[in-house]
């Protein structure tokens, strides 16, 4: 079962104490819908087995 990204958004902001004001909600969905989109990208292919972790990004 797949959860509304809009339900997803307003029940996280309760769990973490993080209110959203009404101004920023559409916003802060359309973001994670990007997000979704991104990781459902990575997600879509195998990883070879012998691909090891990186480093420590340090910029």
């Amino acid at each position: 079962m797949e959860v509304p990204l809009g339900v997803y958004v307003e029940q996280a902001a309760l769990l973490l104490d993080l209110p959203i004001n009404d101004e920023y909600r559409d916003g802060v969905v359309a973001n994670f819908e990007r997000i979704k989109a991104i990781a459902q990208l990575v997600n879509s292919f195998p990883l070879p087995v012998e691909i090891q972790p990186a480093p420590i990004f340090e910029p």
